[in-house]
């Protein structure tokens, strides 16, 4: 036995509630369709969360569906609609979570001095009272409620200890104490935790959690000093995504408690080998990459490039690794899969890769998976993400498709594009002879196509996978009328991967413009 295990009797086990999508998906730039939440909904109960916040119900049509979407298909975690302590709230999360097979309405209400003063205007025994109410009214639907008291952290003790009592007694079965501004430190937190504990006499019928933001970079330490104080449940997201410097990282928090188990003495049910696939389909949905020396899923978290330490991990790996690559989901190498493999082979490696297709989706990436094997010689784990991500992230969107292009372009030329695309049954061709290059005229032609003017913000290009004939993703990000939209687009032709990438944002464009024309979505839902 290591000094990193412990047997598993002498173990407290720890609940996990990740939040991704909800608080995670407000990290500016981060926001999923339908089918990309419910992408990352079955990777997060393929991971073991224990409880999985779908969303904020009542903060937009779009979002109140995809709660209502998750509720009535994902099977195993507990599924959790977040409500302001108002009658409004509590009802339309109620609506949304109704169908699952297990559900919790989490309350919020913020404690401390500066946001009764400045923000709610109102006094403490106010705020108990409100806290009181949302409580009863929650446990009226269902008898899983949970109780932040917002910026806890920085609320006076004496008045935290009166509100937690008096959830409690409400019903509350879970009590969260959230740094929402990132301040605390791991010595406050753990202070903080105790005091409730040992002065709120009837805390032991309710689960204490904690909700940690890191603007000062201390989420993750502030999370395990909470839990180190008696803490049973972290809030957290993948890839530590979220508000402003983003939560406390679930793939970090984990892993701590797993490898120092000896000064934690925890367990969770998370199956830590899908750490790493469902890090990397969060960023391939979101567009938010994952630095490459990020602890546990960063590219470089298991690397070894000097001298000394390549010495050591060949006499032993535990000289300079904590932690076995593998456990977290790291493979030693990429799978190779070439023009001869089969339908079976591709799902197979999908759902290892974290991703769910279903029949529909997986026979389109299957046949544009044999058209890659066409091209080159070796497919690689890269490319099989680029070819899923597209298929994910266009799902829904399929307003304009490519047919066909041409490019011409050198040193001395004004480049030529000429573009054909398609639009229900009809195609539309237009040849475009204008821009700074072969790129440029690209947008130019999807715009003088589809007729839909956009300013792009921002433009990215990185290779799927290794060698000179890997996949090309681009990333764009245009503005239209005021609004924010994100295209991604995959091939091994750097052009065609830009036409794909603006089709995809304009797809979204004229869907979203659809939906809110029917009423079914507000503009903070783009």
């Amino acid at each position: 036995m290591t000094q990193s295990e412990t047997s598993s009797s002498n173990l407290r086990s720890i609940r996990i509630f990740d939040t991704t999508l909800r608080d995670g998906e407000q990290s500016p730039g981060a926001s999923m369709n339908l089918s990309e939440k419910l992408e990352v909904a079955q990777a997060l109960a393929s991971l073991g969360v224990d409880v999985m916040e779908a969303g904020f119900p009542i903060a937009s049509p779009g979002d109140f569906e995809a709660v209502r979407e998750i509720a009535s298909t994902i099977r195993g975690p507990i599924i959790c609609g977040l409500a302001r302590c108002n009658d409004g709230d509590i009802d339309r999360a109620w609506e949304a979570l109704q169908k699952a097979e297990r559900s919790r309405i989490h309350v919020f209400l913020a404690t401390s001095a500066i946001h009764r003063e400045f923000k709610l205007r109102m006094t403490q025994e106010e705020i108990i009272a409100r806290a009181v109410k949302g409580v009863e009214r929650a446990l009226s639907y269902c008898d899983d409620v949970e109780f932040s008291a917002e910026d806890a952290a920085r609320t006076e003790i004496d008045f935290l200890c009166r509100v937690v009592e008096a959830a409690i007694d409400a019903g509350a079965t879970t009590i969260n104490v959230p740094d929402t501004v990132g301040y605390t430190t791991p010595e406050e937190m753990y202070a903080r935790i105790a005091e409730l504990i040992n002065r709120v006499p009837n805390i032991d019928r309710a689960v204490l959690s904690c909700h940690c933001h890191d603007d000062l970079g201390l989420a993750v330490a502030n999370s395990l000093a909470a839990v180190r104080a008696g803490a049973g449940q972290i809030e957290c997201t993948i890839n530590g995504i979220g508000e402003r410097a983003g939560n406390c990282s679930l793939e970090e928090v984990v892993m701590a408690m797993r490898t120092r188990n000896d000064v934690y003495q925890t367990t969770t049910r998370i199956k830590t080998e899908r750490l790493v696939p469902i890090s990397r389909l969060l960023s391939k949905i979101t567009g938010l990459d994952v630095q490459r020396n990020k602890a546990i899923v960063g590219r470089n978290a298991f690397a070894h490039e000097a001298g000394i330490h390549q010495d050591g991990m060949l006499k032993d790996r535990s000289t300079y690794e904590i932690m076995r690559p593998e456990d977290v989901g790291f493979a030693k190498t990429d799978l190779v899969l070439g023009k001869h493999s089969g339908r079976a082979a591709l799902a197979d490696r999908a759902r290892d890769l974290g991703y769910h297709l279903n029949g529909e989706q997986l026979q389109i990436v299957f046949e544009q998976f044999k058209v890659l094997a066409d091209k080159k010689k070796n497919i690689f784990d890269g490319d099989i993400i680029a070819l899923i991500q597209q298929q994910i992230s266009g799902a829904t969107n399929t307003a304009w498709t490519l047919v066909s292009y041409r490019v011409q372009s050198g040193s001395s030329k004004t480049p030529c594009v000429e573009l054909t695309l398609k639009h229900g049954d009809d195609t539309f061709t237009e040849r475009v002879e204008q821009g700074d290059g072969p790129i440029d005229a690209a947008f130019w032609a999807v715009e003088k196509i589809t007729g839909i003017k956009t300013v792009c913000k921002d433009f990215r290009v990185q290779s799927a996978s290794l060698g000179r004939d890997a996949i090309g993703e681009v990333t764009v990000e245009v503005d239209h009328e005021g609004e924010s939209y994100r295209g991604t687009g995959a091939s091994t032709d750097s052009v065609e991967s830009t036409i794909l990438a603006m089709l995809n944002a304009i797809n979204r464009i004229i869907t979203e413009k659809s939906l809110r024309s029917a009423g079914k979505v507000t503009p903070q839902d783009a």
